[in-house]
């Protein structure tokens, strides 16, 4: 049953998980052995001498703990701890839920039925296209589509899902005053204006490889299901699945050629089991018995009435990397082609340069053997 914390209670709750050694599966086994958070962090010390880990205990100072509620309230940010009514139900019942989240955007987001589509980073054109195209349409049908801001599929799942005037969550891996990667600085910021960004690091933290993995339980906790669009053999997209499966999700893949080593991970996940799904329509088909969430409200005229105090000012939106170059254009045409046919204006849409640049560049790939032309416009990666 969900509890309303005191302010001072949130912040105890704050220095307990914020302290060295303080994961959140210790968190909750000393919450549920003390009673409470400040009697847990008054015992730390005893139990690091008792295991011999006192370097590793370090307890968070109160300074330090309101220094970062001080923070989050300049950012115009909430936090919410795992007992509070805000809390997403759904996350809350995976195996390790982050005792503390920390939200910029809609709350009632993550209540609604959400689905999750992740996928490569070195995403091709076609598979960026797809992705665009179906978190679109289920954004206008009502789902909250999830994604982790990554380049690629992410990418491409939280622009169709805006562009369709829908719902879409962030989940990140950083701290939530720091966009990563820096290229989506202004994407994290939209989502962070009509939709939300959620994390459990605190401000200014910088995503390290570990995070990734601790991020990825909490896409697909939040969700009622996890569609994988191109992946890797041992990516993190298919972290994401594995974790979806263990929690109990719908597991769902787009198949793809087995010639592109970015199929590789997603053709596997079918063979172990998962729902091939091609369209939006193949999704809401398969969420069907998982779907008692409610569909996303529609976005209040100001999101400051669900927050104490007034709106605060975006964070800070770093300038958005620079455009490639004509010197690596033909690499970055290299990265959006696979073996299947793409149609040359749509890879000067995600190129994001002239058409003539774009054929310029076809023309020196062409020349070296490195792609094929075929029937419509269309272009290829050429077959080894």
């Amino acid at each position: 049953m969900a509890q309303i914390l005191t302010a001072a209670e949130k912040l105890d709750w704050l220095q307990l998980a914020r302290s060295g050694g303080v994961g959140p599966r210790t968190f909750f086994k000393l919450l549920e052995r003390f009673g409470s958070a400040r009697r847990a962090f008054e015992e730390l010390p005893r139990l690091a001498r008792e295991a011999g880990a006192e370097d590793q205990w370090r307890r968070c100072r109160r300074d330090e703990a309101e220094a970062e509620l001080e923070a989050l309230e300049r950012l115009g940010c909430e936090l919410i701890a795992r007992d509070e009514a805000g809390y997403p139900a759904r996350l809350a019942e995976i195996a390790d839920p982050p005792p503390l989240l920390i939200l910029r955007g809609r709350l009632e987001l993550l209540a609604a039925a959400g689905v999750a589509l992740v996928g490569a980073r070195n995403a091709s054109a076609n598979g960026r296209m797809l992705a665009r195209g179906m978190a679109g349409e289920l954004a206008a049908g009502g789902l909250v589509v999830i994604s982790g801001l990554a380049r690629g599929i992410d990418t491409a799942a939280h622009e169709g899902a805006l562009a369709a005037a829908g719902a879409t969550v962030a989940v990140i891996a950083s701290g939530i005053d720091v966009p990563y990667p820096e290229d989506n600085a202004e994407l994290m910021a939209r989502i962070a204006e009509a939709g939300a960004v959620i994390t459990e690091r605190p401000p200014g933290s910088i995503p390290q490889a570990r995070h990734f993995p601790r991020r990825n339980r909490l896409i697909s906790g939040l969700s009622l299901g996890v569609v994988v669009v191109e992946a890797a053999p041992n990516s993190g997209s298919l972290i994401t699945a594995r974790l979806a499966a263990e929690q109990g999700r719908e597991v769902m893949a787009v198949p793809g050629s087995p010639l592109d080593p970015r199929h590789r991970g997603t053709n596997q996940l079918l063979r172990d089991g998962a729902t091939l799904v091609e369209t939006a329509d193949h999704v809401r088909a398969a969420l069907g018995p998982f779907r008692v969430a409610p569909k996303v409200p529609p976005k209040p005229r100001s999101t400051a009435s669900m927050r104490s105090g007034s709106l605060q000012p975006a964070p800070s939106v770093r300038p958005a990397a620079p455009l490639p170059t004509n010197g690596d254009l033909a690499s970055r045409v290299r990265e959006h082609l696979g073996p299947e046919p793409l149609l040359v204006d749509e890879l000067i849409r995600q190129c994001h340069a002239s058409t003539a640049e774009v054929q310029r560049a076809l023309l020196e790939l062409e020349l070296e053997g490195r792609i094929e032309r075929h029937p419509g416009n269309r272009v290829s990666l050429a077959l080894a």
